[in-house]
Protein backbone atom coordinates (compact mmCIF):
# COMPACT_ATOMS: atom_id res chain seq x y z
CA UNK A 1 0.00 0.00 0.00
CA UNK A 2 1.18 2.96 -0.92
CA UNK A 3 1.33 5.77 1.72
CA UNK A 4 2.21 9.68 2.16
CA UNK A 5 2.60 12.18 4.79
CA UNK A 6 3.49 16.00 5.40
CA UNK A 7 7.02 15.79 7.64
CA UNK A 8 6.33 18.83 10.48
CA UNK A 9 10.04 19.46 10.59
CA UNK A 10 10.95 21.92 7.94
CA UNK A 11 7.46 22.72 7.22
CA UNK A 12 6.34 26.19 6.22
CA UNK A 13 3.43 28.45 7.80
CA UNK A 14 2.37 31.14 6.43
CA UNK A 15 -0.92 32.54 8.86
CA UNK A 16 -2.82 30.71 11.51
CA UNK A 17 -6.64 31.87 11.43
CA UNK A 18 -8.78 30.98 14.34
CA UNK A 19 -12.43 31.94 13.47
CA UNK A 20 -15.48 30.71 15.63
CA UNK A 21 -14.31 27.78 17.09
CA UNK A 22 -12.53 26.49 13.85
CA UNK A 23 -8.68 26.87 13.83
CA UNK A 24 -6.91 26.87 10.72
CA UNK A 25 -3.21 26.42 10.44
CA UNK A 26 -2.20 26.86 6.70
CA UNK A 27 0.91 25.37 5.09
CA UNK A 28 2.57 27.49 2.32
CA UNK A 29 4.85 24.29 1.72
CA UNK A 30 4.07 21.45 3.58
CA UNK A 31 6.94 18.45 3.00
CA UNK A 32 5.20 15.42 1.77
CA UNK A 33 6.87 11.92 1.74
CA UNK A 34 5.12 9.37 -0.37
CA UNK A 35 6.08 5.85 -0.21
CA UNK A 36 5.38 2.91 -2.85
CA UNK A 37 5.05 -0.75 -1.61
CA UNK A 38 7.98 -2.83 -2.64
CA UNK A 39 10.15 -0.18 -2.68
CA UNK A 40 13.16 1.05 -0.43
CA UNK A 41 13.00 4.55 -1.98
CA UNK A 42 11.07 7.46 -1.07
CA UNK A 43 10.09 10.62 -2.75
CA UNK A 44 9.81 14.01 -0.90
CA UNK A 45 7.65 16.61 -2.44
CA UNK A 46 5.74 20.27 -1.62
CA UNK A 47 2.09 21.27 -1.22
CA UNK A 48 0.01 24.14 -0.03
CA UNK A 49 -2.72 23.07 2.39
CA UNK A 50 -4.42 23.56 5.68
CA UNK A 51 -5.00 21.67 8.97
CA UNK A 52 -8.65 22.37 10.36
CA UNK A 53 -9.47 21.62 13.81
CA UNK A 54 -13.31 22.21 14.85
CA UNK A 55 -14.98 22.89 17.79
CA UNK A 56 -11.00 24.09 18.43
CA UNK A 57 -9.77 26.00 21.74
CA UNK A 58 -6.94 27.35 22.02
CA UNK A 59 -4.61 27.37 24.72
CA UNK A 60 -2.51 30.72 24.93
CA UNK A 61 -1.50 33.06 22.10
CA UNK A 62 -1.59 32.16 18.68
CA UNK A 63 1.79 32.65 16.97
CA UNK A 64 1.74 35.04 13.89
CA UNK A 65 3.21 34.43 10.38
CA UNK A 66 5.35 33.32 8.47
CA UNK A 67 6.48 30.45 10.36
CA UNK A 68 8.81 27.49 10.35
CA UNK A 69 8.07 24.09 11.95
CA UNK A 70 10.76 21.78 14.26
CA UNK A 71 8.54 19.46 14.87
CA UNK A 72 5.01 18.58 16.96
CA UNK A 73 2.29 16.28 17.48
CA UNK A 74 -1.35 16.05 16.02
CA UNK A 75 -3.76 14.26 17.12
CA UNK A 76 -7.40 11.92 16.64
CA UNK A 77 -9.25 10.16 19.13
CA UNK A 78 -6.24 7.64 20.40
CA UNK A 79 -3.88 7.90 18.17
CA UNK A 80 -1.20 10.84 18.35
CA UNK A 81 1.53 11.55 14.84
CA UNK A 82 4.74 12.71 16.20
CA UNK A 83 5.96 14.82 13.70
CA UNK A 84 3.98 13.91 11.08
CA UNK A 85 0.35 14.28 9.64
CA UNK A 86 -0.45 10.96 7.95
CA UNK A 87 -2.08 12.37 4.12
CA UNK A 88 -6.03 11.50 3.63
CA UNK A 89 -6.68 12.71 7.65
CA UNK A 90 -10.26 13.23 8.71
CA UNK A 91 -12.11 12.38 11.73
CA UNK A 92 -14.26 13.35 14.16
CA UNK A 93 -14.07 13.40 18.21
CA UNK A 94 -11.16 14.35 20.03
CA UNK A 95 -8.82 16.07 18.13
CA UNK A 96 -5.47 17.85 19.58
CA UNK A 97 -2.10 19.94 18.04
CA UNK A 98 0.80 20.71 19.69
CA UNK A 99 2.95 22.53 17.38
CA UNK A 100 6.78 23.69 17.40
CA UNK A 101 8.09 26.54 15.23
CA UNK A 102 12.08 27.64 14.88
CA UNK A 103 13.22 30.45 16.39
CA UNK A 104 12.28 30.42 20.06
CA UNK A 105 9.56 29.08 22.54
CA UNK A 106 6.52 29.85 20.36
CA UNK A 107 3.75 27.04 19.94
CA UNK A 108 0.41 26.42 19.02
CA UNK A 109 -1.78 24.54 21.37
CA UNK A 110 -5.44 23.09 20.55
CA UNK A 111 -7.76 20.96 20.84
CA UNK A 112 -11.32 20.75 19.45
CA UNK A 113 -13.44 17.86 18.16
CA UNK A 114 -12.59 17.14 15.01
CA UNK A 115 -9.60 17.94 12.65
CA UNK A 116 -8.98 17.26 8.64
CA UNK A 117 -6.34 18.13 6.24
CA UNK A 118 -7.23 19.65 3.09
CA UNK A 119 -4.53 19.66 0.50
CA UNK A 120 -4.49 22.72 -2.48
CA UNK A 121 -3.50 22.31 -5.96
CA UNK A 122 -0.99 19.57 -7.09
CA UNK A 123 2.18 18.69 -5.36
CA UNK A 124 5.77 19.88 -6.69
CA UNK A 125 8.28 17.13 -6.33
CA UNK A 126 11.41 17.81 -4.68
CA UNK A 127 13.97 14.76 -4.30
CA UNK A 128 14.04 10.69 -4.39
CA UNK A 129 15.47 9.83 -0.84
CA UNK A 130 17.65 6.70 -1.03
CA UNK A 131 18.26 4.06 2.20
CA UNK A 132 21.55 5.40 1.94
CA UNK A 133 21.16 9.44 1.52
CA UNK A 134 21.87 10.87 5.37
CA UNK A 135 18.57 13.13 6.30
Amino acid sequence: MDSASIELPGSEIDRIRFDGDELRVHFSRAIIVKTMTGSVERTQWWQRGELIIGGAEVEGEIPGGPQVLIGGDVGENVYTYRDMIPIPLESRGRAHCDLKFSGGSQRLRAQGDSVRLEMEATPKYIRHIRPDDAE
